[in-house]
Protein backbone atom coordinates (compact mmCIF):
# COMPACT_ATOMS: atom_id res chain seq x y z
CA UNK A 1 0.00 0.00 0.00
CA UNK A 2 1.76 3.51 -1.21
CA UNK A 3 0.44 7.00 -0.11
CA UNK A 4 1.05 9.97 -1.44
CA UNK A 5 0.94 13.33 -0.10
CA UNK A 6 1.59 16.47 -2.04
CA UNK A 7 2.93 19.46 -0.08
CA UNK A 8 5.36 22.55 -0.65
CA UNK A 9 9.14 21.59 0.83
CA UNK A 10 8.87 24.50 3.24
CA UNK A 11 5.34 22.51 4.59
CA UNK A 12 6.86 19.52 5.24
CA UNK A 13 8.31 19.89 8.31
CA UNK A 14 5.52 21.20 10.07
CA UNK A 15 3.08 18.34 8.58
CA UNK A 16 5.08 15.47 8.36
CA UNK A 17 4.55 13.73 12.03
CA UNK A 18 1.01 14.15 11.80
CA UNK A 19 0.92 12.09 8.39
CA UNK A 20 3.26 9.67 10.08
CA UNK A 21 1.24 8.86 13.24
CA UNK A 22 -2.19 8.44 10.62
CA UNK A 23 -0.14 6.09 7.97
CA UNK A 24 2.08 4.59 10.15
CA UNK A 25 4.40 3.65 7.49
CA UNK A 26 7.80 1.84 7.33
CA UNK A 27 9.03 3.83 4.61
CA UNK A 28 8.79 7.48 3.73
CA UNK A 29 10.15 8.97 1.03
CA UNK A 30 10.59 12.89 1.51
CA UNK A 31 11.36 14.72 -1.94
CA UNK A 32 10.81 17.77 -4.21
CA UNK A 33 12.59 19.97 -5.82
CA UNK A 34 16.51 21.37 -4.83
CA UNK A 35 18.99 23.05 -6.32
CA UNK A 36 22.77 23.60 -5.15
CA UNK A 37 24.18 27.32 -5.54
CA UNK A 38 27.66 27.14 -6.07
CA UNK A 39 28.96 30.84 -6.36
CA UNK A 40 32.18 31.97 -5.27
CA UNK A 41 30.88 35.09 -4.14
CA UNK A 42 28.21 32.81 -1.38
CA UNK A 43 29.97 32.21 2.33
CA UNK A 44 27.25 31.38 3.79
CA UNK A 45 26.83 27.81 4.44
CA UNK A 46 22.72 27.90 5.00
CA UNK A 47 22.10 29.22 1.75
CA UNK A 48 23.89 26.83 -0.66
CA UNK A 49 20.69 25.01 -1.00
CA UNK A 50 17.38 25.46 -2.21
CA UNK A 51 15.51 23.20 0.36
CA UNK A 52 17.97 21.21 1.40
CA UNK A 53 16.96 22.89 4.97
CA UNK A 54 13.57 21.51 4.98
CA UNK A 55 14.01 18.04 4.27
CA UNK A 56 16.68 17.84 6.95
CA UNK A 57 14.07 19.36 9.24
CA UNK A 58 11.58 16.92 7.81
CA UNK A 59 14.03 14.05 8.93
CA UNK A 60 14.84 15.29 12.31
CA UNK A 61 10.77 15.55 12.91
CA UNK A 62 10.25 11.72 11.29
CA UNK A 63 12.76 10.76 13.88
CA UNK A 64 10.96 12.07 16.94
CA UNK A 65 8.20 9.76 15.09
CA UNK A 66 10.77 7.12 15.01
CA UNK A 67 13.80 7.28 16.35
CA UNK A 68 15.04 3.65 14.97
CA UNK A 69 16.23 3.54 11.29
CA UNK A 70 14.91 -0.24 11.08
CA UNK A 71 11.85 1.15 12.17
CA UNK A 72 10.94 3.73 9.65
CA UNK A 73 13.00 3.64 6.69
CA UNK A 74 13.48 7.31 5.31
CA UNK A 75 14.56 8.38 2.12
CA UNK A 76 15.26 11.94 1.51
CA UNK A 77 16.25 14.23 -1.05
CA UNK A 78 16.03 15.87 -4.58
CA UNK A 79 18.67 17.39 -7.30
CA UNK A 80 21.65 18.10 -5.87
CA UNK A 81 20.27 18.10 -2.38
CA UNK A 82 23.55 18.36 0.80
CA UNK A 83 23.66 14.64 0.89
CA UNK A 84 25.83 14.46 4.21
CA UNK A 85 23.24 16.36 5.79
CA UNK A 86 20.33 14.51 5.00
CA UNK A 87 22.40 11.68 6.01
CA UNK A 88 23.47 12.68 9.41
CA UNK A 89 19.96 14.35 9.93
CA UNK A 90 19.08 10.24 9.96
CA UNK A 91 18.03 9.82 6.48
CA UNK A 92 18.64 5.65 5.29
CA UNK A 93 19.37 6.95 1.53
CA UNK A 94 19.58 10.10 0.78
CA UNK A 95 20.41 12.11 -2.77
CA UNK A 96 22.56 13.52 -4.09
CA UNK A 97 26.25 12.77 -3.17
CA UNK A 98 28.11 14.37 -6.28
CA UNK A 99 25.29 17.02 -6.25
CA UNK A 100 24.15 15.95 -9.57
CA UNK A 101 20.26 16.27 -10.57
CA UNK A 102 18.58 12.73 -10.01
CA UNK A 103 15.41 11.02 -11.55
CA UNK A 104 12.17 11.78 -10.67
CA UNK A 105 11.79 8.45 -10.16
CA UNK A 106 14.98 7.17 -8.06
CA UNK A 107 13.29 7.70 -4.58
CA UNK A 108 10.53 5.60 -5.75
CA UNK A 109 12.67 2.60 -6.74
CA UNK A 110 14.84 2.70 -3.86
CA UNK A 111 11.57 2.83 -1.72
CA UNK A 112 10.25 -0.20 -4.20
CA UNK A 113 13.20 -2.17 -3.72
CA UNK A 114 13.34 -1.72 -0.20
CA UNK A 115 9.75 -2.42 0.08
CA UNK A 116 10.48 -5.92 -1.66
CA UNK A 117 13.52 -7.33 0.21
CA UNK A 118 13.00 -9.82 2.94
CA UNK A 119 12.82 -7.74 6.38
CA UNK A 120 15.37 -10.12 8.18
CA UNK A 121 18.03 -9.78 6.16
CA UNK A 122 20.27 -6.52 5.23
CA UNK A 123 19.43 -5.40 1.77
CA UNK A 124 22.41 -5.74 -1.63
CA UNK A 125 23.18 -1.56 -0.89
CA UNK A 126 24.94 -1.49 -4.25
CA UNK A 127 22.33 -3.16 -5.96
CA UNK A 128 19.83 -0.70 -4.67
CA UNK A 129 21.97 1.99 -5.66
CA UNK A 130 22.81 0.58 -9.35
CA UNK A 131 19.36 0.46 -10.27
CA UNK A 132 18.91 4.34 -9.88
CA UNK A 133 19.51 5.91 -13.74
CA UNK A 134 23.29 7.56 -12.07
CA UNK A 135 23.61 5.07 -9.30
CA UNK A 136 26.31 6.39 -6.53
CA UNK A 137 26.40 9.79 -7.76
CA UNK A 138 22.62 10.56 -7.56
CA UNK A 139 21.86 8.91 -4.48
CA UNK A 140 23.76 6.58 -1.38
CA UNK A 141 22.94 5.06 1.29
CA UNK A 142 23.50 3.07 4.54
CA UNK A 143 22.88 -0.97 5.06
CA UNK A 144 19.18 -1.66 6.19
CA UNK A 145 17.26 -4.39 6.42
CA UNK A 146 13.80 -4.51 3.68
CA UNK A 147 10.37 -4.63 4.80
CA UNK A 148 8.84 -7.50 3.35
CA UNK A 149 7.70 -10.47 5.42
CA UNK A 150 8.72 -13.95 3.36
CA UNK A 151 6.33 -17.06 3.92
CA UNK A 152 6.26 -20.40 2.28
CA UNK A 153 4.22 -21.12 0.08
CA UNK A 154 4.11 -17.08 -1.25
Amino acid sequence: MAYGVSLKESEIVNNIYSYLEDINPDIVVITGHDAYYNKKNNKSKTNQYKNSENFKQAIIEARKYEKSQEKLIIIAGACQSNYEELIKAGANFASSPKRINIHALDPAIVASLIALSNKNESIDLMKIINSTKYKEEGIGGIITNGTMYVGYPR
